[in-house]
């Protein structure tokens, strides 16, 4: 059976994926399914840079504010709304495009054999949540980071259910959760996918950009969309909550710190994620890795455009008009 052609567009936060996404939805004919664990959720467009109708260019995007702040969300879900998006993308006669930052649910889509239901154990899993709550999300993550290095770099400190699932999975498997989860990614892919990863060259630029995407947020209501978020869903899931933009300021509405220490707190968080971004993006080693900038300048969108295209046609195709 033929496989399904579908084009991926990854790479850290602020890096220009969505516009780069859109520009190839465009000139191939393609709709655009967001890969972004944090754009599933309503009511977070500011924070998570959600595509506004005006950037979508009229473009069917899927896979945006489809869940309730409430929800809890995991990749193995993740996997099985993408992959229905992507049918009814092809059943919509269009290309898929993959667009995000989470290397994660990229790799749910893409392995053959699922999630497998690996071993677990209810009373180490309490153990590892109230050694978290007596000495803090930080030493539990570094228990992980002495025994799978790699699955801690693509896991944030606060993300504790998926820390206390790794550090589960390595004590009851004998082996790392990183050396399981290649052996369900090895094989023949289920799709027929052109893995576009965007880079900067300076990454001081990279996260230049983050600062100022952060200074915008704010400037279009970031703090007035947080203290909704926590007024209307006080039972935000600890899913939701990973989001970076909304924890930091919940010590500002306490009066504790000011709203500059805010947007600073969020500079810095996110700097931290585009880190564990690259990190991870490093193990896509057939990708098609694109610098978004040259000489210490953002290159032109079409000249990125064209690059994309020439790796997914294989020769250069002048843009479709527009």
């Amino acid at each position: 059976m033929e496989k399904i052609r579908t084009l991926s567009i990854l790479g850290p936060t602020g890096s220009g994926k969505t516009a780069l996404a859109v520009e190839m939805a465009s000139r191939l004919g393609g709709q655009v399914i967001s890969c972004d664990s944090m754009q599933l959720y309503k009511c977070m467009d500011i924070g998570t840079a959600s595509a506004t109708e005006e950037e979508k260019k009229g473009i069917v995007h899927r896979l945006i504010s489809v869940k309730e702040p409430e929800e809890e969300f995991s990749a193995a879900e993740y996997a099985e709304m993408a992959r229905e998006a992507i049918a009814d993308t092809v059943r919509d006669g269009m290309l898929p495009v993959i667009c995000g930052g989470t290397g994660l649910y990229h790799d749910s889509i893409m392995r053959i054999s699922g999630f497998e239901k690996y071993a677990s154990d209810e009373k180490l899993r309490q153990e590892l949540y109230d050694f978290a709550k007596a000495n803090g999300n930080e030493a539990l993550h570094e228990k992980l980071a002495a025994l799978d290095p790699e699955a801690a770099a693509g896991i944030h400190p606060n993300n504790v259910k998926r820390v206390v699932r790794a550090i589960e999975i390595c004590t009851l498997a004998g082996t790392t959760k990183t050396e399981l989860d290649a052996i369900q990614v090895s094989g023949d892919p289920p799709y027929d996918d052109t893995m576009v990863i965007l880079d900067f060259a300076d990454r001081s630029l990279l996260y230049a950009r983050t600062d100022r995407r952060v200074d915008l947020m704010m400037e279009q209501g970031l703090e007035r969309e947080a203290r909704e978020l926590f007024e209307k869903h006080p039972q935000i899931s600890r899913t939701a909550m990973q989001a970076i933009g909304y924890k930091e300021f919940i010590p500002y509405f306490s009066g504790n710190i000011s709203i500059d220490e805010v947007a600073e707190s969020i500079k810095l968080a996110t700097r931290h994620y585009v880190r564990r971004q690259l990190i991870w993006f490093r193990r896509y080693r057939d990708a098609k890795r694109i610098f978004a900038d040259r000489d210490g300048e953002i290159r032109p969108l079409s000249e990125i455009a064209d690059e994309v295209q020439a790796a997914f046609c294989g020769t250069p195709a002048r843009p479709a008009d527009i």
